[in-house]
């Protein structure tokens, strides 16, 4: 006689609960984790870019950028900014905090640098 196997229905309602809580969470932090990527590509972008410039130059070349990346964590003023030759060593330190659900939050602290 063969035995039935397989997923009892209260299995799969903690297996969909799990599921959708984790794609809740996944989609709240997505976005946070997108426009991280975008300040750490505008900041490799800008220390390639801007060369024999001043710090205010970095600065506002990196609003204009943000303006257009739709940046809204950082600005030019929140940057860690230091020439080095005809370069410049660039840092932004931020934390983001996520509502995910009624009083819960996520808090995110991220560190962009160029070249790393």
């Amino acid at each position: 006689m063969n035995r039935q196997q397989g997923l009892s229905l209260t299995g799969l309602l903690i297996v969909s609960a799990v599921v959708a809580f984790t794609a809740i969470v996944g989609f709240k932090l997505v976005p946070t984790y997108i426009e991280y990527f975008t300040i750490k590509r505008v900041i490799n972008d800008l220390s390639q870019e801007v060369r024999g410039g001043s710090v205010r130059d970095v600065q506002s070349a990196f609003d204009r950028r943000a303006l257009i990346d739709d940046i809204k964590s950082v600005n030019g003023r929140d940057l860690e900014i230091s020439k080095v030759g005809e370069g410049f060593d660039i840092r932004a330190e931020y934390s983001v905090q996520v509502p995910l659900f009624s009083n819960i939050s996520a808090c995110i602290d991220f560190v962009a640098q160029n070249g790393r």
